[in-house]
């Protein structure tokens, strides 16, 4: 038998061990049936994924032209992008300040 230890989001876990309990059980194991349930249903549905960048010999090629329309310049979508990404950090840490008050 092999081991994990992953770190996930305290509500992604209550709400995992709650789904365990109802289809397992309160008895020991229930956790690891249904750890190994949800790991076989995902890589299951990874298996079947197409990847498309695993096929591609020149990644420069394939995105070569993708922005054509944009009539912005290299830099100006560097400042734009640097200025969405502070007002997520902003408004993530707003959010994360109430929830702790």
């Amino acid at each position: 038998m092999g081991n994990l230890k992953v770190v996930i989001h305290d509500e992604v876990e209550g709400r995992f061990r709650v789904a365990a309990m109802k289809r397992y059980g309160y008895g020991k194991g229930a956790l690891s049936r249904a750890a190994e349930e949800a790991l076989l249903r995902w890589s299951s549905d990874m298996e079947n994924i197409e990847h498309p960048l695993a096929e591609v010999e020149d990644p420069v090629a394939a995105i070569e032209g993708m922005l054509k329309h944009v009539s912005k310049s290299s830099v100006e979508l560097q400042h734009e992008a640097a200025r969405i990404r502070a007002e997520k950090a902003l408004k993530y840490a707003t959010h994360r300040r109430k929830r702790l008050s």
